[in-house]
């Protein structure tokens, strides 16, 4: 039988949303969020109000008038009559393929090194630690400009590859050539062009690129579910079918396939008047941003790798020893798969840094999402607000697309608990 305990219920006053204990954290919380949101609102307003009086009403239109300058690397078709909105959209995509290529590159110097720091080789131990130390405590702006005048300074111009006797040559070949004005490598190019079948010639080869991605993409979502299978059949046959060859042709074939329809064929760089033309120009911009933010970044990765290393028990390297072994399989097969839990979240960190640090291109001239958006375009539209902002948002954007995707990675590789 229920018991009542005989105290009367206090009914709600509006004074308990202050004195009572029970409501008084959350009033406080709902007063401080709509100070917040008015303050917000008031910062908007005067905003509006001051660029109107100021004749720069708050707007995005200027992004579609002529942007009037030119960019030397660029990885689609821009011309100085190009509208600011593609001039971002060059920017962008200079900013990802330097983010790209960074990464890339750091993360193979940067687990390199941080793997031949342990090394039991004295030397090679202490030329890592005096490379990291190095590198890691000069500011990469720095690095960035050092390694640009080196190579304005110390590559040959390119009347130096002409003449009967010249005093520079190609290399590869004659495919690639090494100049004060860039490095100049073969460029692929297509005899069909599906953006101009298609109608759409403002893209290019973008949809050559776009196909050739497809394909690709489709083959590795067949191999894993091969791989998958195969795993299967493993567990419970005790043998693995092998796969190797089939997922070699799942790859290959199509790519050939496709790459021949679309007439692939590459484009070599030819001396002409006084300066090389064909194939693709790698501007001493592009290369002294790539160059300096990866041999800075590398330095923070190997100390990742390491520390990442050192927090695998040694008992773990003791029984591949017993195993039978050899060191080298031993970090690759034992060791690394298990540090890549403690390597992967702070690397994260390293690919953002990158990321944002692609905005220091406007210390050696590489026209990227700051220097075109956030530098020219605010410059001449004087719009540098909307600029600004939108330039925030898209490093915002990256960035979390970037944290999502090694998140789900690490998600992937970490430990799981039963």
């Amino acid at each position: 039988m229920a018991m009542d305990s005989g105290a009367p219920r206090e009914s709600f006053r509006l004074s308990m949303l202050l004195y009572d204990s029970r409501y008084r954290s959350l009033t406080i919380q709902i007063f401080a969020f709509f100070v917040l949101m008015f303050g917000a609102a008031w910062l908007v307003y005067n905003t509006k109000t001051n660029l109107e009086a100021l004749g720069k009403p708050f707007g995005f239109d200027f992004l579609w008038a002529t942007s009037g300058y030119d960019i030397a690397q660029r990885p689609i078709e821009y011309s100085s009559t190009s509208t600011h909105a593609r001039a971002a959209v060059v920017g962008l995509l200079n900013t990802l393929i330097l983010a790209v290529m960074a990464c890339a590159t750091a993360t193979v110097l940067g687990v390199a090194a941080g793997v031949l720091r342990l090394s039991n080789n004295w030397i090679i131990s202490k030329l890592m630690t005096i490379y990291i130390e190095t590198f890691r405590n000069v500011p990469v702006l720095i690095w960035i400009i050092v390694v640009s005048a080196v190579m304005s300074e110390s590559m040959p111009a390119p009347s130096a590859f002409r003449g009967d006797d010249p005093a520079a040559s190609m290399i590869l070949f004659d495919s690639m050539a090494f100049t004060n004005r860039g490095v100049y490598v073969p460029g692929p190019l297509f005899a069909t062009d599906l953006g101009a079948m298609f109608g759409m010639s403002d893209l290019g080869t973008g949809l050559n690129w776009l196909l050739i991605i497809a394909v690709l993409a489709v083959a590795f979502v067949i191999n894993k579910a091969m791989l998958a299978n195969a795993t299967k059949v493993q567990n419970a046959t005790g043998t693995r079918p092998v796969t190797w060859w089939k997922s070699l042709a799942l790859f290959l074939v199509p790519l050939i396939v496709v790459l021949v329809a679309l007439g692939f064929h590459l484009e070599y760089p030819e001396l002409r008047g006084f300066n090389f033309s064909g194939g693709i120009q790698m501007r001493n911009s592009l290369l002294a941003m790539w160059i300096g933010l990866s041999i800075y970044t590398a330095a923070f990765i190997a100390e990742i790798v390491r520390a990442g290393i050192l927090a695998i028990s040694k008992g773990q390297t003791e029984a591949a020893f017993a195993l039978g072994l050899q060191p080298n399989r031993t970090m690759r097969l034992v060791i690394l798969p298990q540090a890549l839990r403690v390597i992967v979240p702070p690397l994260i960190s390293q690919f953002l840094n990158i990321t944002k640090n692609t905005s220091l291109g406007l210390a050696v001239g590489y026209m990227d999402l700051r220097s075109t958006l956030g530098g020219i375009t605010i410059n001449q539209t004087g719009r540098e607000l909307e600029g600004m902002l939108l330039m925030m948002l898209i490093y915002l954007a990256i960035s979390l697309i970037i944290s999502t995707v090694m998140n789900m990675y690490n998600n992937r590789v970490k430990l799981k608990e039963r």
